[in-house]
């Protein structure tokens, strides 16, 4: 009976070894497999990290467009305003000359006169329509932002800095002064 309790030994022994043995290979198997669905996962988080990150360049590619359009209309918007005003600045003078033609001729009944006056008066409405306004001056407080004294007066009529007559019309484009009134200020 020792043989065979031996033998028993044995084989459970043997069985045992090949219980471990199919254990250790299905152990590396599975983890084989957990390898082959390792980098799955992974890839696909390297795939949802480039998404990502392409997503946020394509946010910023956006956001960056919008600033540049944003900024180049204002600078369009800034350019025809000085554009604008420079350009009323240089007529500036043709209306004032035409002013002086108009209050130096004696005749008001003259075609010439009356060609003078329609021209003056197209240019004052062309003026108003680009925004170029004139400033008032007479009977108003002075202000050395839309004024320029060139000569001060004694009148007790008038209060203390107020301008007492305009010696040239100042205008405005908009709100920017693009020639201040010359003025005489009583004291």
């Amino acid at each position: 009976m020792k043989d065979e309790e031996i033998k028993e030994e044995q084989l459970e022994k043997t069985v045992e070894e090949a219980d471990k043995e199919q254990t250790a290979e299905t152990e590396a198997d599975a983890s084989e497999e957990n390898k082959e669905k390792t980098p799955e996962p992974s890839r696909e988080k390297q795939l949802e990290a480039k998404a990502a990150e392409l997503n946020d360049r394509l946010l910023r590619s956006l956001a960056e467009f919008d600033n540049y359009r944003k900024r180049t209309t204002l600078e369009k918007a800034a350019m025809y305003s000085a554009g604008a005003a420079d350009t009323a600045e240089k007529l500036l003078s043709v209306l004032d000359n035409f002013e002086r033609a108009l209050s130096s001729e004696q005749d008001k009944e003259s075609s010439l006169y009356k060609g003078v006056e329609i021209i003056f008066k197209q240019m004052n409405e062309a003026f108003k329509t680009i925004g170029v306004t004139e400033i008032e001056a007479e009977g108003k407080p002075f202000d050395p932002n839309l004024h320029n004294a060139v000569m001060h007066i004694e009148d007790e009529n008038l209060g203390e800095n107020v301008v007492s007559q305009v010696l040239q019309k100042g205008y405005k484009y908009n709100d920017k002064v693009i020639r201040p009134a010359m003025v005489q200020v009583a004291n």
